[in-house]
């Protein structure tokens, strides 16, 4: 700008500029004819001495790691650190450049996206992710369930041991409530527990619970196509966040649910944040206007995974490599057991029989001692050795008793007897009779069946106060002639 004032402006000669700036006439020339500013054009890519000789080797595991998932692929960092185990002595920010190189080729349009746009209360994403967290003091794999509004982009994360069917469910119920309302449309990925077959075009075969959840909810689902993740970016990109944001450095918790408490936390958190459009808003503002378009939830979904199955002649059944124990009365009888996430609930006759807290572990049995007292009847020698009475925790006073019974000759029959009273009296009446036997330090079982026997036997009312009762105006005469009078009839009728 100077050198086009002095000699445009001024009208100073090209020969006295360049003498007194130092550069050259054809420079100084240069300038004065080009009005845009001078910038420097590369003719000729940069040179690569030290990494030409793996350039190759790097082209090759690229194009190996395309026929790999996106979460499978080696980052360039990789590349670097596995070339320069191998030899090479260059820069990292070469491989980087060369990498990018070999990303940009073909046609170019790979990289290129159509941004989109969602109606307030139009659609929700939801997606999995698998991160890593420290759980009781061990490193273990969660899922994680990710929910997220469209237009007002608010969020919803919950983990879970597996990505399960009734996980699914639960997520669902849970997104929902936290949302208090629900959306128009939900766009999901083709996971077999919401897709049993992918067709043409956008045309899906959904798994009947799934389709019994959108039903209640009164929500459409859009699958993806297989591997077109940009249809619901955001999601992804929320996947991407929340791991940098929430899940590193790894969590520490004690279980699952104060994690899922802190995350809950932490999603109502975010919603202060400016909305990525409109910054001028935050994110609960949006979600304030968007509220309002949502349906409102109602009752929530039962959530279950069924499946039908016989128990077993040691009264248990079996669901996602554990055994979970049913009243002995079932033994060898078909049933049906209701997974939920956290829970396992078996049904029989549309009675429920049986419920126990879910395990995630493998190769458990789970037993309610109650379910097998009945057995003892025909078989007390079990109840020494029995597995459901190895680690039985009963109240305080009846586990006394016990002590007591077992250290005497033939005292498990006399302890079976007792613990058949529960399922006649219930287990309150029982436990209270044993505590007062306990109190009165007779530990003999006749003792305790009188106790339960008054505890249980129904109560007389006292007799109503009798000056109340109406009184006679006249009051009845004793007459002891009149019986002598009756008596005399009655011989006389006898003659």
């Amino acid at each position: 700008m100077k050198l086009r004032h002095r000699v445009v402006a001024h009208g100073e000669s090209i020969r006295s500029v360049s003498r007194e700036t130092g550069l050259s006439r054809n420079t100084v020339r240069k300038y004065v004819r080009d009005c845009d500013p001078p910038s420097y054009q590369q003719c000729a890519p940069r040179p690569r001495p030290k990494l030409q000789a793996f350039e190759a080797q790097l082209r090759e595991m690229f194009e190996a790691d395309q026929h790999r998932p996106n979460r499978e692929r080696r980052t360039a960092q990789k590349l670097y650190e596995q070339v320069s185990d191998e030899g090479y002595a260059g820069s990292y920010a070469t491989v980087r450049r060369f990498v990018r190189e070999l990303r940009g080729e073909g046609s170019g349009l790979d990289g290129g996206f159509i941004p989109l746009a969602f109606q307030a209360g139009d659609a929700m994403q939801f997606d999995w992710s698998e991160e890593y967290v420290v759980l009781g003091g061990v490193r273990q794999k969660v899922h994680a369930a990710h929910f997220r509004l469209c237009h007002s982009r608010k969020f919803f994360v919950v983990v879970y041991p597996r990505e399960s069917q009734e996980m699914v469910f639960d997520a669902f119920i849970r997104a929902f409530a936290f949302f208090e309302g629900v959306p128009r449309r939900v766009i999901i990925d083709n996971p077999k527990t919401m897709v049993t077959k992918v067709k043409k075009g956008k045309e899906r075969d959904y798994h009947d619970r799934f389709l019994a959840l959108l039903n209640h909810y009164v929500v459409e689902p859009v699958a993806c196509t297989p591997a077109s993740g940009w249809e619901k970016g955001q999601v992804e990109k929320q996947v991407r966040d929340v791991r940098g944001q929430l899940f590193t450095p790894i969590l520490g918790f004690s279980d699952m649910g104060d994690l899922n408490a802190w995350l809950l936390l932490r999603c109502e958190e975010q919603g202060s944040k400016s909305h990525p459009e409109q910054q001028d808003k935050s994110i609960n503002d949006m979600y304030a206007q968007e509220h309002d378009l949502l349906r409102a939830v109602g009752l929530p979904f039962d959530g279950y995974a069924e499946k039908q199955v016989r128990t077993r002649s040691t009264c248990l059944v079996q669901y996602d490599r554990n055994r979970y124990s049913v009243p002995a009365r079932y033994a060898g009888k078909p049933v049906t057991i209701r997974a939920y996430a956290d829970r396992i609930v078996v049904i029989c006759n549309h009675e429920v029989i049986a419920e126990h807290r879910r395990c995630f572990e493998k190769n458990v049995s789970l037993f309610e001692p109650w379910h097998y007292v009945p057995l003892l009847k025909r078989k007390p020698g079990a109840f020494r050795d029995g597995a459901p009475f190895v680690e039985w925790q009963l109240p305080k006073a009846m586990d006394k008793i016990k002590a007591h019974y077992l250290a005497e000759k033939d005292g498990d029959r006399e302890f079976i007897d007792l613990l058949l009273l529960v399922p006649e009296h219930g287990l309150e009446a029982v436990e209270v009779a044993c505590e007062l036997a306990v109190e009165q330090g007779v530990l003999r079982l006749p003792v305790i069946i009188n106790l339960i026997n008054q505890l249980v036997e129904p109560t007389i009312d006292a007799a109503p106060d009798t000056q109340q009762y109406p009184k006679l105006e006249t009051p009845p005469k004793a007459d002891c002639k009149r019986y002598e009078r009756l008596y005399s009839a009655s011989v006389e009728t006898q003659v």
